[in-house]
């Protein structure tokens, strides 16, 4: 088989699937990658295998090397099936537009872990899988970025689940605010053993009546800041002395570490600086709001609103792919970074104290009720709920989408889908029908640029 070289693949598949293919034909193209989401942003070569299969087109991407070249030039291209090529060596096959099954990565964090379904960026990247195998998602995008995601394949939003710990302090996020970065939640679970009534918690905004006692804004802001400044002294105290253990323990200054060491830690300092953090974390917390959770709550996360997810409360969030933040405060060294910006925060941070959205009903027939979520100026959410049985036309939108599953039992372009497993929805598609195959209402999230 010929190993076409290219600067384009899609162009080269363009040109290729306009001739008059015969069934199985196939082409197999050669072109290099700008990997830049990595520092210096490498080069690297990549091959991408396109063959027709029953009036579709299948395909399959991943890195090329000195052997995969020899073993592909003694195939015979007559002769060739993608399908047994990718089982042979460990590819995934993919049709170029029906949804592709999304394979996350877990990222770890001081307060739990992000599971990344769509994450393009140096800390990790996501997959496209077949169930069997998988290819990075940057690396799949690049092979047809007009069909898969109408030209945003490096601006695809971020969906991923936030896996806060249970345990109160260790599992609570960064009190942080962005200026771009757009957020939307939707809780999925609540830990019972950190929340037995089963409502959980967001730090969200600041509390109205302490907030009422200040005769300005102004003053609430200068308060607040001395608070959490008297915070910050304490606590970089403490994580100094943590530092110190995790070096006698040969362990690396900016991982995280197991939430029962930190708390046996804490549990050894002098009674005198434990009880100087909790009073000045519970004089700085006094300020701020907490807005109680259940599940299927959504938040709304506006731009310049201080939030913080709070331990337990399992949640799908949905974002802009921009990685900015101002963190105001954090009960645990911040690992990312090497100050707060609590200063810059306070200057441009909102006051108000935000509330949970009314979900407007956008469709609603015998088998399905649709909702929105949210619309920002970029993206936008849905929520699907399917009646057991029932089935759901997902609209050919001419931009890529996300779906994921939330509750019960899912099919959607041959992938079953269970809690908490996506795909990736190509923006060149036709209408594809969800079917609830469960015996219980099952709900799904989708969402796609607007």
């Amino acid at each position: 088989m010929d190993i076409l070289r290219t600067k384009n693949p899609e162009h080269a598949l363009e040109q290729w699937l306009a001739k008059s293919v015969t069934p199985w034909d196939c082409v197999a193209l050669r072109y290099e990658y700008v990997q830049y989401y990595l520092p210096g942003s490498p080069i690297i070569e990549l091959l991408a295998i396109f063959q027709k299969l029953e009036g579709q087109t299948t395909f399959t991407v991943t890195a090329l090397d000195k052997l995969l070249v020899d073993q592909l030039t003694v195939l015979d291209h007559d002769c060739f099936d993608l399908g047994d090529f990718c089982v042979a060596y460990g590819f995934p096959l993919l049709f170029l537009d029906r949804p592709m099954r999304l394979e996350p990565v877990a990222i770890d964090k001081p307060w739990g872990r992000e599971i990344w379904f769509t994450g393009i960026e140096q800390r990790g990247q996501s997959y496209v899988s077949d169930g069997a195998a998988r290819s990075p998602l940057p690396w799949v995008l690049s092979a047809a970025p007009r069909r898969l995601a109408a030209g945003a394949e490096r601006h695809i939003n971020l969906l991923k689940i936030l896996d806060p710990l249970p345990e109160e302090v260790y599992g609570d996020l960064y009190f942080e605010l962005h200026e771009e970065k757009r957020e939307v939640y939707v809780v999925t679970h609540i830990d019972r053993h950190a929340w037995p009534e089963g409502k959980g918690a967001i730090r969200f905004g600041f509390d109205p009546e302490v907030k009422a006692a200040y005769a300005s804004d102004d003053d609430f802001r200068a308060d607040f800041l001395a608070a959490v400044k008297r915070y910050e002294v304490v606590r970089r105290e403490i994580d100094d002395l943590f530092d110190e253990r995790r070096e006698a323990l040969g362990i690396d200054a900016n991982v995280p570490v197991p939430a029962s060491s930190l708390q046996d830690w804490f549990d050894e300092l002098p009674e005198h600086l434990q009880q100087r953090e909790r009073q000045l974390r519970e004089d700085m917390n006094r300020f701020t709001a907490l807005l109680p959770l259940s599940v299927g709550n959504v938040v709304k996360v506006p731009l310049l609103t201080p939030h913080a997810l709070q331990h337990g409360v399992r949640t799908v969030e949905f974002q802009t792919p921009v990685y900015e933040r101002r963190i105001l405060s954090f009960a645990q060294k911040v690992l990312t970074q090497g100050h707060w910006d609590t200063e810059q925060a306070v200057a441009m941070m909102l006051l108000e104290t935000p509330g949970l959205p009314e979900l407007t009903i956008l469709e609603e027939s015998l088998g399905y009720l649709l909702v929105e979520v949210v619309t920002f100026d970029d993206f936008r959410v849905w929520r699907l709920t399917l009646l057991p049985g029932s089935g759901y036309l997902v609209p050919a939108t001419g931009c890529y989408g996300l779906l994921m599953a939330i509750d019960g039992v899912v099919v959607l372009g041959g992938h079953h889908l269970l809690m908490e497993e996506a795909v990736l929805l190509p923006a060149e598609r036709t209408e594809t029908l969800l079917i609830n195959q469960s015996a219980e209402d099952a709900v799904v999230l989708i969402a796609r640029p607007t």
